[in-house]
């Protein structure tokens, strides 16, 4: 993100918002697309979304939002990350929808039907299960928001974040054995 620094320079400076935004994004698209393809890799079956389509939702949703005062390139990270959550378990939840009687027609050509829609479920008690741990850890939720919907390595998280890869380590475990729990409920 070798640009990345100077446009966040350029936002202090109070450069126009969507033109900074657009910059923003240029100097970290191909970290973004890396990121969305990490994760994307490993649920393909979950969110039938591209990595370039993660992406440019993502900037759509930031445009909407208006926010981009970041402080540094941690918290864009974490951010990002953030976003992809969002965007993935609103298509998740969409789908769903459609799946119980939306408004369109849904023709299945494929028998693995069931396998889909249950981790889509997953995704949806992840997503709960994660609103409740902010409210106890939120370090955790960035963590997970990171690993999980980011697709981030500990060492990327461990870079981005300014901690030990094994720190981060020990939070993974952590994190996962309490949304494991909530998960799987009472």
């Amino acid at each position: 993100m070798g640009d990345f620094t100077e446009v966040l320079a350029g936002l202090r400076r109070g450069d126009a918002a969507p033109a900074a935004l657009e910059s923003l994004f240029s100097a970290a698209y191909d970290d973004l697309k890396r990121m969305a393809h990490q994760r994307l890799r490993r649920s393909e079956p979950v969110t039938l979304l591209d990595t370039t389509a993660l992406v440019h939702e993502s900037y759509l949703r930031f445009l909407h939002a208006g926010r981009i005062d970041f402080a540094d390139r941690t918290h864009f990270i974490a951010y990002c990350a953030r976003v992809m959550r969002s965007v993935i378990v609103d298509f998740v939840r969409e789908r769903s929808a459609q799946r119980r009687g939306g408004d369109l027609v849904h023709v299945t050509l494929s028998t693995n039907v069931e396998d889909v829609a249950a981790r889509e479920v997953e995704v949806i008690r992840l997503d709960e299960a994660l609103a409740s741990l902010e409210t106890v850890d939120a370090g955790l939720v960035r963590l997970v928001e990171m690993r999980f919907f980011a697709g981030l390595t500990v060492d990327e998280v461990a870079e981005a974040t300014g901690s030990s890869p094994r720190t981060v380590a020990r939070d993974w475990q952590k994190a996962r054995l309490i949304l494991a729990d909530a998960i799987r409920g009472p």
